[in-house]
């Protein structure tokens, strides 16, 4: 949000202290990132490990490296989508969670303009 003179609206000391307004957006946001790059991380490491063993065992090492890196590469892949659609989904739970919250809010305003009868 942004106050009127265009100055961004930052958390203070009382947003972090009261759970009124949830932080976990921008820390799934840096989860996510920390886990790509343990998975690419991984990652290199298989392909450090295929070509080391490969050059190690000569041709007969190439022929096994091949199939481990094509298949650790796969992994990899598969791993980092799985991962952003656990994170997608941690973002979605919190982000229905503000929103309700936001109609529970204007269900209560609008409860208090009209009287009861």
């Amino acid at each position: 949000m942004r106050h009127p003179n265009g100055v961004p609206n930052l958390p203070g000391i009382r947003d972090l202290l009261v759970l009124d307004r949830l932080i976990t957006g921008p820390i799934v946001n840096l989860m996510y990132w920390g886990g790509l790059a343990v998975i690419a991380l991984g990652a290199f490491s298989m392909i450090g490990a295929t070509v080391g063993v490969a050059i190690q065992e000569g041709a007969m090492g190439w022929l096994l490296a091949l199939p481990a890196l094509a298949l650790g590469l796969l992994f990899a892949v598969v791993l980092a989508a799985i991962w952003r659609g656990f994170c997608e989904f941690y973002l979605v739970v919190f982000r229905i969670s503000e929103d309700l919250r936001a109609l529970r809010a204007q269900n209560e305003a609008a409860n208090r303009r009209t009287p009861n009868l």
